[in-house]
């Protein structure tokens, strides 16, 4: 089964954060392990909520989050319809884990 990973990022000045005169350590480390998941064969949609604010209010489950919650619900990952993290970007083992990869050996 092709896994579907959907993130929904808080707003952002790039797609990936990693740009600007202060970057948070936790977006290179994200991005990387997207990519490895996306190696895998996991179909990964990225929104930011500064470029793509029409995707937040079409996802019902992003939509809830954000009327409970407000914007310190982002990010919100959601893994094949089901969230798997709000408020925070995932560790690797998680998204291993979630999508079925055994961890790295050694």
């Amino acid at each position: 089964m092709t896994h579907r990973l959907e993130v929904f990022d808080p707003a952002l000045c790039c797609s990936t954060g990693v740009c600007g005169p202060s970057v948070d350590p936790v977006q290179p480390r994200f991005a990387g392990d997207l990519a490895r998941i996306r190696r895998q064969g996991v179909t990964i949609e990225r929104h930011n909520l500064s470029q793509d604010p029409g995707a937040f209010a079409d996802h019902a489950l992003v939509r809830a989050e954000l009327e409970k919650a407000g914007v310190a619900c982002l990010p919100v990952v959601i893994l094949d319809g089901r969230i798997i993290a709000t408020g925070r970007y995932p560790e690797r083992a998680e998204l291993d884990a979630a999508v079925g990869l055994e961890a790295p050996h050694g």
